[in-house]
């Protein structure tokens, strides 16, 4: 999750059943709490910000993972970028898909954040999206998937390749 939003999720009137919780940190570490987890989660949403292209800043995308795992090749390089400090939402999916930790429901809101630039300040885009993306997540965590959330759909073996699988 982009850090400056965690505050705005933190702000929010949710169920005790619903925690909020930044995971900018390592993969396999994450991996380690999904497992302690007690009683384990049912649903995750993630949310991200990936530049990709096509989008204009501020559009939001979101994703249901299917799972699925790429070739060992690349499970090997993930786990790899983990142990060296890298961290993305990709290689999070896959390591956690490899240890089976994700449950039916995992979502990616991923926001289009635009060209990275120095410093922690929003682009007028962004700034005019988070309503948006607070909306989306709160709508995904209480009441699920409805017609208002256009899903695609990410799995393992494509992940790496920018395509999303049909339904």
């Amino acid at each position: 999750m982009p850090p400056m939003l965690f505050p705005h999720l933190e702000a929010l009137s949710l169920p005790d059943h619903i925690k909020v919780d930044e995971l900018n940190w390592g993969p396999v570490a994450v991996v380690q709490m999904f497992e302690a987890e007690e009683p384990s989660f049912e649903k995750v949403i993630m949310l991200c910000a990936i530049e990709r292209e096509g989008r204009e800043i501020g559009e939001i995308d979101v994703f249901k993972w299917k799972g699925e795992l790429p070739d060992e090749e690349q499970i090997q390089a993930c786990v790899g970028d983990a142990a060296t400090g890298v961290i993305s939402v990709e290689n999070l999916l896959v390591i956690g898909e490899y240890f089976k930790i994700w449950k039916d429901e995992v979502y990616l809101v991923d926001v289009e954040p635009g060209p990275e630039v120095a410093g922690e300040q929003w682009t007028e885009g962004m700034q005019n999206a988070i309503p948006d993306i607070i909306s989306t997540v709160k709508r995904l965590a209480i009441e699920g998937v409805d017609d208002q959330i256009s899903l695609k759909f990410l799995q393992g073996d494509t992940i790496f390749n920018e395509e999303t699988v049909p339904n």
